[in-house]
């Protein structure tokens, strides 16, 4: 008996891996790196000395102005966003990709599938920085932040759906405000949200993610919040100042990207744990 286990396991062992789960060991490897990024953070001196001459109200009515942006946004900004894509393309391309990813399943699909991704990403970040530059020389800071978070939130909504998932019902929007504030946060307040956001499905079920109730998602949006209104402190406020609100304006697309590469990680890895 034990002899036939030992050939068994010697067999698991000398499995060639297949395409998703190579592909999920790199993923693995990728957020590993998010992590000892986020861990090991150590905010520059001068930033952190700047910071401390901003007056408390800046970061009050900062993280007043995310939070009342996310609102708006989901209550009344989806429609607008939609209006910036096709959502039924997006759908159809995905069930293009989608087929030949279960018939073949092979390396070549997986990379159509984040070439696809990855276009979409390139276009929102230069709108992300026109936005912000051209509104930074203006020295207009916090009514830039609507704008700002809807081209973040057209990004998450076309990476969802080019995976596969929807994004408007309580539940999803609650994943997306949890996949925003980790990307957002460093040390042990990243580990703690990606493990939340990790332990929103199984391996077995990932369509699936526990109820929300309307509370619920009103604290995660102060917490999303709270997340953007810490590390853009800075940016924001100097982009609130005429002409030199330029440098402001410029981290947009810098933040933009280090958001976007946390959530297409995770809805890639929701989408291939689904192929196992």
């Amino acid at each position: 008996m034990n002899y036939n286990k030992n050939i068994f396991e010697e067999l698991k062992k000398n499995r060639q891996k297949t395409p998703v789960e190579k592909e999920l060991d790199r993923l693995a490897r990728e957020e590993q790196s998010l992590k000892k990024q986020a861990v090991e953070y150590r905010a520059a001196k001068w930033k952190e000395a700047l910071e401390q001459k901003i007056p408390p109200k800046v970061y009050a009515n900062l993280q007043k102005a995310f939070y009342m942006a996310f609102e708006v946004i989901f209550e009344k900004g989806t429609a607008l966003i939609e209006k910036t894509y096709v959502r039924e393309t997006i759908e159809k391309d995905f069930q293009v990709h989608d087929f030949a990813m279960n018939l073949k399943g092979g390396k070549k699909e997986l990379r159509h599938l984040k070439s696809e991704v990855n276009r979409g990403t390139m276009f929102n970040m230069a709108v992300s920085a026109v936005e912000g530059v051209g509104l930074g020389a203006l020295g207009i800071g916090l009514p830039d932040i609507v704008l700002f978070l809807s081209v973040i939130l057209k990004g998450t909504y076309e990476t969802a759906l080019q995976y596969g998932f929807a994004y408007d019902t309580p539940e999803e929007r609650w994943y997306i405000l949890k996949l925003l504030e980790t990307a957002m946060s460093k040390g042990a307040q990243w580990i703690e949200c990606n493990t939340a956001v990790d332990s929103c499905f199984s391996a077995k079920n990932v369509q699936v993610i526990q109820p929300v109730h309307e509370t619920t998602l009103s604290e995660q949006i102060k917490n999303t919040a709270d997340a953007f209104a810490v590390d853009m402190l800075l940016a924001k406020f100097i982009q609130g100042l005429p002409v030199a609100g330029i440098l402001g304006g410029i981290s947009n697309p810098v933040y933009y990207h280090r958001i976007m590469t946390y959530v297409q990680l995770k809805y890639r890895k929701r989408y291939l744990l689904l192929k196992l």
